[in-house]
């Protein structure tokens, strides 16, 4: 590469880290002062009102338990007092048995690790209990004796749920976000996979299939995201009122994961009906209509199940439902035009997926169902 393409191409990565950056920083400008405030306000009120000697667990904990992590901030402040106090235990009591020095440090390390991940899966738990097991024996105890450390450690997390319920973000944002990503992934695997019938491409389909397979990380931090804004929701009494919605958002992601899976189902056999031509020519313009179609409903449910206001969220989930009705209306073989075994199993694999969408929208199991003709 000649040294100016060379140049301009890393001046053009740094600038898109620099505004990636910024961007990154200005979003988490009122997180990093609600943590600032926290971190120092738990460490005075240790070290002013108990009279503990610098008490940096205060600090340190209360910014574990309000940190970035998608976790429910009260698992992490249990976690965080509970590895606290017990690292200590375990530490004091085989430093009584064992000594100081540096192999015992390194047995009660290793034992703590494996005694907090048999106690529980959570990773702060597990470095905490770690941590506080292996100061006990390597450092000389506080002023106040070795538990004056789970002491900050309460404190800290109880800094973090008091600035939590006080100065609460809206719970709704983050599951709102994550919705909306989820479902704009759905909708691009579906044209993907209208575009590859279009060009009777199954490489396209497979590239469908690897992107609904990479959609699953997605599903899963939607879930951890839901958790901590329904514990957002119910410790803060200025969002109590978002639970039901929350709940709404939870029930439409279990569906929007089933149509997900199926999309996957899908895209996998409509690789090897493209391979084997299973699909005449009427057939697959027919079915990538269909597949763009819902693709267009989609987009319309994730503004709905996104939409602030609940005039307009009605609105749109109404519309994405009628589309998709119209479109479930129309799967059954004969209606488009499909002749052949393999191409029938197209159509049907693409039914049960049109079901959780309709679901999604908040339409009965049982109604979704009976949109669809009759085989």
């Amino acid at each position: 590469m000649p040294a100016a393409e060379s140049i301009t191409a890393s001046r053009q990565f740094l600038g898109g880290r620099i505004r990636t950056g910024v961007v990154r920083s200005r979003n988490s400008l009122v997180p990093a002062i609600q943590m600032t405030v926290c971190a120092v306000g738990a460490y005075a009120f240790a070290e002013y009102i108990l009279g503990h000697s610098g008490p940096l667990f205060a600090a340190t904990s209360s910014l574990l338990a309000l940190g970035f992590s998608r976790d429910p901030r009260l698992r992490r402040v249990v976690e965080v007092g509970l590895g606290c106090t017990i690292g200590i235990a375990v530490g004091d009591m085989l430093l009584h048995w064992l000594g100081s020095g540096i192999w015992q440090a390194a047995v009660v390390l290793l034992f703590s690790i494996l005694l907090a991940r048999f106690l529980d899966s959570g990773t702060i738990f597990t470095t905490q209990l770690g941590l506080q097991s292996l100061l006990v024996v390597l450092l000389p105890a506080p002023d106040g004796g070795p538990f004056t450390r789970s002491i900050d450690a309460v404190v800290g997390g109880l800094f973090a749920l008091l600035i939590t319920v006080l100065i609460p973000k809206d719970p709704r944002r983050e599951p709102r976000k994550d919705v909306r990503k989820l479902l704009h992934e759905l909708a691009e695997v579906l044209r993907e996979c209208g575009q590859a019938m279009s060009d009777s491409d199954s490489t396209k389909a497979w590239h469908a299939l690897v992107r609904g397979r990479n959609c699953q990380p997605l599903v899963d931090a939607m879930r951890q995201t839901l958790r901590a804004s329904d514990e957002v929701a119910t410790l803060a009494p200025a969002y109590r009122r978002h639970r039901d919605e929350l709940d709404r958002l939870a029930q439409s992601l279990d569906y929007i994961d089933l149509a997900l899976r199926n999309s996957r189902v899908f895209a996998r056999r409509l690789t090897s009906a493209i391979n084997h031509a299973a699909l005449s020519d009427e057939a697959t313009a027919n079915i990538a209509a269909v597949l763009d179609e819902t693709a267009n409903a989609i987009d319309e449910l994730s503004l709905g199940l996104a939409e602030t206001q609940e005039g307009a969220r009605r609105a749109h989930l109404r519309a994405a439902r009628q589309d998709l009705s119209e479109i479930a209306l129309r799967l059954h073989p004969r209606l488009l035009d499909v002749q052949r075994l393999e191409g029938e199993t197209v159509v049907m694999l693409f039914r049960p997926l049109m079901v959780d969408l309709l679901e999604a929208t908040g339409m009965d199991p049982r109604e979704a169902r009976d949109m669809l003709p009759e085989l």
